[in-house]
């Protein structure tokens, strides 16, 4: 696909290619995402780019999840604001999204503009982050355990993943399956019921996704993985109501920002008794 909105600018998918320019985007914006991070979106999502000659000037991503899509690092470079590439760059991910619904994480500064062209507010995403403390680990329900997790677990976590997010976790799951560096989970009568990963994200670790019955399970997977890297950068996007910002600031994961869900039709729900407790990326959902 090739659109012209001036006679300089091109717009067109993003491929391998394009993730280190790209990347360079983000680093003078001061996100923490490292080429890496950028590279695993590009092989799980549809990017576009917007170029002025042979210079890569924004950026966007639509991920499909099932019934749903989600946008993310919709970003033009400061050079080119208040041209319209953003809105292109955002029109071109709709279309990509059709026919989901569409579903992205914004900035409060940019919930106007998202709500100018449909999209809904259904709840906010606190990120937490800093220097991971050890901490006790939360007491489990009578007859659950918690235990590392192998490969064997992975469908069961993903009928998992896809119950609390309301997505079809499939192929991203499939992609973090690969970079996982540490994954536990609480087991059941012998059934996995709950589960959290972390890997290597920004400036250190990330955690998510985070699938549980109930804050207890969550807190205690999350413990879990900070006894692994004592001291180390850890960040995690919690769900506002999800009653975890209290425990993780005493955990060291300071709340550093705010981001609006929003959603242009009915947003997705989680069924089983399970819900997503971190997302996988503020990007991917």
């Amino acid at each position: 696909m090739s659109v012209s909105h001036k006679p300089s600018y091109r717009y067109r998918p993003m491929t391998a290619a394009d993730v280190t320019a790209a990347h360079a985007l983000s680093v003078r914006l001061k996100w923490p995402h490292r080429l890496e991070d950028w590279a695993m979106l590009q092989r799980v999502a549809e990017g576009f780019v917007a170029e002025d000659g042979e210079r890569l000037i924004g950026t966007a991503f639509t991920c499909p999840q099932g019934a749903y899509a989600t946008i993310g690092l919709v970003i033009v470079s400061d050079d080119y604001q208040g041209q319209g590439i953003g809105r292109k760059l955002m029109d071109l991910a709709l279309e990509a999204c059709t026919p989901r619904t569409a579903i992205l994480n914004a900035t409060l500064a940019g919930v106007p503009l998202y709500s100018s062209q449909g999209f809904v507010e259904f709840g906010q995403v606190q990120q937490h982050q800093g220097q991971a403390q050890t901490t006790d680990l939360p007491a489990l329900s009578a007859g659950e355990r918690c235990r590392p997790l192998t490969v064997a677990d992975r469908a069961r976590q993903l009928e998992l993943a896809n119950a609390g997010s309301g997505l079809d976790r499939t192929t991203v799951l499939n992609d973090l399956f690969d970079v996982i560096e540490h994954a536990v989970g609480i087991e059941r009568d012998g059934q996995l019921c709950a589960f959290a990963i972390q890997r290597a994200f920004g400036r250190g670790h990330c955690i998510g996704p985070i699938i549980a019955q109930n804050p207890e399970q969550a807190k205690h997977l999350i413990a879990a993985l900070l006894a692994r890297v004592p001291d180390e950068f850890v960040r995690i996007d919690i769900p506002a109501d999800r009653d975890l910002s209290d425990w993780l600031e005493t955990a060291g994961l300071k709340q550093v920002d705010k981001v609006a869900q929003m959603a242009r039709g009915t947003p997705p729900q989680s069924v089983g008794g399970v819900n997503q407790f971190a997302l996988v990326s503020q990007a991917i959902g």
